[in-house]
């Protein structure tokens, strides 16, 4: 299935060494790959003091995380068919804390950057991590997109996330 992609990339930090809207753009058409023919979503790359307020604003934790997603709920009496419902949501993600785990992690940068799009991406489409079969399902998911992407499996061997 062929991805009809809008994405909105913005940049709200300073942070030197940010992956390309193009790198975006393939790694969020590939985890979106088949389950949808139009997809439109939002990735902003924040500074970790704007990552700290949304985190703890949203999941109630005081401190900057790797990303945050966003789900897209479609408003009730809107048709699905309505091109507003192609829009998934938005993805928070700050640089800092995503270069820092990368690094200590052993990884290299566009690996762990393009696993953080996926994570976040399959997050929009509802994938959670909080039992043990929940894990198990998306990070396969995960393995299986970085994989196809040219990436390393992104649980070998590595301490978890910032993202529990």
């Amino acid at each position: 299935m062929s991805l009809e992609l809008d994405l909105d990339l913005q940049v709200a930090t300073t942070a030197a060494g940010l992956p390309a809207h193009a790198d975006f753009a393939r790694w969020v058409a590939t985890a979106v790959a088949e389950r949808r023919a139009r997809c439109e979503l939002t990735i902003r790359l924040v500074d970790a003091d704007e990552s700290q307020a949304l985190n703890a604003q949203y999941r109630g934790v005081d401190r900057p995380t790797n990303v945050l997603s966003f789900p897209f709920e479609l408003p009730p009496g809107v048709d699905s068919t309505d091109p507003v419902a192609d829009y998934i949501g938005d993805l928070v993600i700050c640089p800092e804390v995503v270069q820092r785990e990368a690094l200590e992690q052993g990884k290299q940068d566009a690996a762990h950057w393009a696993h953080m799009v996926v994570h976040g991406v399959l997050h929009l489409f509802d994938y959670d991590h909080i039992t043990d079969e929940q894990a198990a399902e998306m990070e396969g998911l995960e393995t299986t997109i970085l994989s196809g992407l040219g990436f390393p499996p992104p649980y070998e061997d590595d301490p978890p996330t910032e993202d529990p």
